[in-house]
């Protein structure tokens, strides 16, 4: 297992290239998680050094194509910092992000903590203490030149590509009587469709997405805790976006929501 040093040592490397804007090859040698335990507590001190709260989860790579985007083979936990937070309609500047790509989420806000415990938790324990569904768009990024090559546990270090989140309304609709699998999601760039899926590209279904996290905290966390929003990952090939695109996604009866990009 990582020492206490080490783990300072990766997440302040990763945080500084995250407020520098610049990017590492891979982590040094020294400091280079082996594992998803060490990955976590990278991540964890990360977020600890970087003084903000968090607002909640998100799941990277949660469709073959989102695996094949980052060169992982499985999905992969994040922290949704609180000052990178926005509401619909924000205006995201995409100055330094690499990536340059927008993700339309199915997003989950939890109205009952599931904290952790010996036995893993079940969809319907985990549906049972979601309390609203929102439509969401992530704008993720890393920290390293080729994020497809590091390899998942320097990935999760650094924060599983988290970067922007746009949270939309709570829908009023009864989603939990929804299809989430089939359920629909177009994506529009500058008022032209670009992209579409369903719920079924995110583990097969968003509430699966959801049960997979809550064991993935229940393992290398402390659970998930009352309040916080859990984004399940794109259910469409993410198109990519450039500075004046506006990018809006739509999720029929939940709603619709868009950002602009500067």
């Amino acid at each position: 297992m990582m020492k206490d040093h080490e783990i300072h040592t990766a997440a302040a490397t990763l945080l500084q290239n995250w407020n520098q804007c610049t990017r590492l090859t891979e982590l040094p040698t020294q400091c280079r998680p082996n594992n998803r335990a060490e990955a976590y507590a990278i991540q964890e001190e990360l977020t600890r050094l970087s003084g903000q709260t968090v607002f909640g989860w998100k799941i990277a790579a949660t469709s073959l194509m989102g695996q094949a985007h980052i060169g992982v083979d499985g999905p992969l936990a994040g922290r949704l910092l609180s000052q990178r937070i926005l509401q619909d309609g924000a205006v995201i500047s995409l100055s330094g992000n690499l990536m340059r790509v927008a993700e339309a989420e199915f997003a989950f806000r939890l109205g009952r903590s599931l904290p952790k415990r010996d036995e893993l938790y079940s969809v319907e324990e985990v549906l049972d203490a979601a309390e609203s569904l929102h439509p969401a768009i992530e704008i993720p990024d890393s920290r390293y030149h080729d994020f497809v090559r590091v390899g998942a546990p320097q990935l999760i270090a650094d924060n599983a590509c988290a970067s922007w989140f746009v949270l939309g309304a709570a829908t009023p609709a009864n989603w939990r009587e929804d299809d989430l699998a089939q359920h629909e999601v177009r994506a529009y760039r500058n008022g032209t469709l670009v992209a579409s899926g369903s719920g079924s590209n995110v583990l097969g279904d968003p509430r699966i997405a959801l049960t997979w996290i809550a064991n993935e905290l229940n393992t290398f966390g402390d659970g998930l805790l009352a309040g916080q929003v859990v984004t399940t990952g794109t259910c469409i090939a993410p198109p990519s976006i450039s500075p004046g695109d506006r990018f809006r996604v739509d999720f029929g009866a939940f709603g619709t929501m868009e950002a602009a990009f500067s």
